[in-house]
């Protein structure tokens, strides 16, 4: 059984590291905060076989408040250490700022210190984290990061304020962290040493504005922006987290005819488009076909009828899809095709198209499946209306 004591518990990193830990077989989470008394954190450090220590302050009203919250703590930790000594390891979450010369910097430098006269004097092993700019869910605005500030304003519908777009912003994702962490904990390691976390991410605070403000924007727009990097899946998750809980429901425009109801969902370059029908019994959708678009077809509640013709062929090609049955059908270029509602209740189908639609390039073009059968100038995917 590893009982792990974490320092700044309720804090950022330390929240989303006591959630981890608690979820892990075998080890015992003991918690030290704002409000833990020098007598609790006393029994604390001679139950612990480990300590992760991130508490610390970064933004204090004045100077002289990082020594005694970055420092002074670190050597209360550490006197507790010799006090009841034992072998353990201490993880410590420092920065990449105890490079420079400022006074935050010096701070946690100075923490370093004291942590290395405690592994060479005592059983504790200690791991070093210089951490860069850390994001992720349940950061705090206007403390921890330029990300957290940006995401709270954006989701209110609030300003930000990039006054160097070009500066690059070097960041580690909150879970990389706190696999990094776990990773330590799970391999000791005697003395002192630094270690990393991977992937070091990095953006120029020009480029993170604009990516925010485009997840902002595609509610509106439904465009979603590239999620092809780990770092942009990353910052969108983050951007989520900061979503008011009133926020996270959101109408689609729906368009609405004698035929039933259209809405666009979602859609971006790489990756085309997805909207949604409701159709009525007895209507038919489609009568058209592309020469390059595809679409998928996925019929999600009631009875249909797909109906497909090679433009140089009369024969009609036809699959019943029920909504029973979550089955897909692929829509190939130089096909006319239809989907027609032959049961007696709404019919719901899901659709997929491989472009996003570009109305002076539609790709789009009406021809009757049934060539005996007046044909239907609608759209399938709604985005031109019948006459």
């Amino acid at each position: 059984m590893n009982t792990v004591l974490v320092t700044g518990a309720e804090g950022f990193i330390g929240r989303n590291l006591v959630h981890a830990l608690g979820h892990r077989e075998g080890v015992r989470v003991l918690e030290c905060h704002r409000k833990t008394t020098a007598e609790q954190l006393d029994q604390a450090v001679q139950q612990a076989n480990v300590v992760i220590h991130l508490a610390g302050i970064n933004r204090p009203p004045s100077d002289d408040q990082f020594v005694s919250g970055n420092v002074g703590f670190t050597e209360v930790l550490c006197d507790l250490l010799v006090k009841y000594p034992r072998p353990r390891q201490l993880l410590f979450a420092s920065s990449i700022q105890a490079e420079l010369d400022n006074p935050y910097g010096a701070s946690k430098r100075a923490a370093e210190e004291v942590l290395r006269a405690t592994a060479d004097g005592t059983d504790t092993g200690v791991v070093i984290f210089r951490l860069p700019n850390v994001f992720g869910k349940w950061s705090r605005a206007n403390y921890n990061s330029a990300i957290a500030t940006f995401c709270h304003n954006l989701t209110r519908d609030l300003p930000i304020h990039v006054t160097v777009p070009e500066r690059t912003l070097s960041l580690v994702y909150i879970d990389d962290v706190v696999d990094a962490f776990i990773d330590q904990l799970e391999h000791p390691l005697a003395g002192f040493r630094q270690a990393t976390v991977d992937p070091v991410e990095q953006i120029k605070l020009g480029e993170l504005a604009d990516m925010l403000e485009q997840f902002r924007s595609s509610r509106d727009t439904l465009q979603m922006p590239s999620l092809e990097t780990p770092l942009a899946r990353k910052l969108y998750a983050t951007y989520l987290s900061f979503l008011p809980e009133t926020d996270y429901a959101y109408p689609l425009l729906q368009r609405e005819d004698q035929r039933g109801v259209l809405a666009e969902f979602i859609k971006a370059p790489a990756f085309g488009q997805v909207f949604v029908s409701r159709t009525k019994p007895g209507i038919t959708r489609g009568n058209h076909y592309h020469h390059t678009k595809t679409e998928k077809f996925m019929v999600l509640s009631g009875q249909s009828m797909i109906r497909f013709r090679h433009v140089l062929s009369d024969e009609v090609l036809e699959y019943a899809v029920s909504g029973d049955e979550m089955r897909v059908v692929d829509i190939p270029p130089g096909y006319t095709h239809s989907i027609e509602n032959i049961g007696n209740s709404e019919m719901v189908v899901l659709f997929w198209a491989s472009e996003v639609f570009n109305p002076s390039q539609p790709d789009t073009y009406f021809e009757a499946v049934i060539r005996e059968t007046e044909g239907s100038d609608e759209s399938c995917n709604g985005r031109r209306n019948a006459a």
